[in-house]
């Protein structure tokens, strides 16, 4: 599989990794775009949001979102606020075409995001 992702977890392509379980795997963003900004992605391979299935997915997007808020935690800014993404294929700003949340945190946000 030629997923970027896919290498990070089997490690063929190092990240700066900040969490990990047996079902998650988190590391900052090469690009950041705010102070904290962490991508957690599941360790199984999901394209899209549109190829989640609900028998057998639902408890790992569910994962995604308990780890953000763990992290927002650690990371301090939880009380503060951050913002969580995900996009889903081209128009939604997807070039990464394996699930992923973007965690940011460490200044305000304003809506839209642009």
């Amino acid at each position: 599989m030629d997923c970027l992702f896919c290498k990070i977890i089997e490690r063929e392509i190092p990240a700066d990794i900040v969490f990990e379980d047996d079902h998650v795997l988190a590391f900052n963003d090469i690009n950041p775009q705010a102070p904290t900004h962490m991508l957690i992605v599941p360790k199984r391979h999901i394209a899209t949001l549109n190829d989640i299935e609900e028998e057998g997915d639902l408890a790992l997007v569910g994962r995604l979102q308990y780890t953000a808020a763990r992290l927002a935690a650690e990371q301090g800014f939880a009380e503060d606020g951050y913002r969580v993404v995900m996009n889903c294929n081209d128009h939604g700003g997807q070039t990464v075409y394996h699930i992923h949340m973007h965690l940011m945190g460490g200044r305000r946000f304003t809506w839209p995001a642009g």
